[in-house]
């Protein structure tokens, strides 16, 4: 197991990377495998996902040995105490380029809860995830008090973008850091940090858990003795 916490922008904001965690990339697959078809995502995400509970027997059981396993390195990455799971899913992107919505070309963010992260268990190799900084405003970590702002012009520079996954650097954002998608690497960073998968121009969005994009992407909520900033 190899483990790396990354500072990446102006914000110097840790993600934490840890590889050859967790089950058999294989045997991860085959329990994504028995919960199809994925129905469509209720929210941004572009494709198809599995929301996942204890009634799921395996897959559930594999969510929990995983956040056990990386327990000590997110407490660590994060300076947290503890966390509780907010949500686990399997997920496919599957949309075409064309296809997607204005606030799909663009980055996001998943929440602006300073306690708020977002984990993902990739599970076969792909270009990975990238982060970003907002040109117009320097924003990379989205807040209460900046999202509104931030809303507004993203959405006015979403309408303007070609029909397309972001790839790098734009007139609006500049990527400030990425991260390869490997087989059994967990990535995990705050969820009020701006980023977005890195979809391929050639990307053909398989909804087959076999051959697709598939990750688990998992939320989580942090807890410190001493709050951030002593807040």
């Amino acid at each position: 197991m190899i483990v790396e916490r990354k500072f990446v922008g102006e914000c110097c904001t840790p993600v934490l990377v840890v590889d050859d965690i967790g089950p058999d990339a294989a045997a991860t697959t085959s329990l994504a495998q028995r919960l199809v078809p994925f129905p469509q995502a209720d929210n941004n995400y572009p494709g198809i996902r599995r929301v996942l509970n204890a009634e799921d027997g395996l897959a559930w059981i594999y969510v929990i040995d995983l956040l056990e396993a990386a327990k000590p390195y997110i407490a660590g990455a994060f300076d947290l105490d503890g966390f509780d799971l907010v949500e686990a899913s399997f997920s496919l992107v599957t949309t075409p380029a064309q296809r997607l919505t204005p606030v799909q070309r663009v980055p996001h963010f998943d929440s602006v809860d300073d306690n708020f992260y977002a984990l993902l268990h990739y599970q076969s190799q792909c270009d990975g995830t990238a982060f970003y900084r907002h040109r117009a405003t320097g924003i990379e970590l989205v807040t209460p008090q900046s999202v509104d702002r931030y809303v507004a012009l993203a959405r006015s520079e979403a309408a303007k973008a070609e029909p397309d996954y972001i790839r790098g650097s734009t007139p609006g954002f500049e990527c400030t850091a990425s991260i390869d998608g490997l087989a059994r690497r967990l990535v995990a960073y705050p969820g009020r940090l701006l980023h977005s998968g890195i979809i391929p121009a050639d990307f053909d969005g398989s909804a087959n858990p076999a051959n697709g994009r598939l990750t688990t992407n998992i939320f989580i909520r942090g807890h410190r003795s001493v709050p951030v900033n002593g807040k």
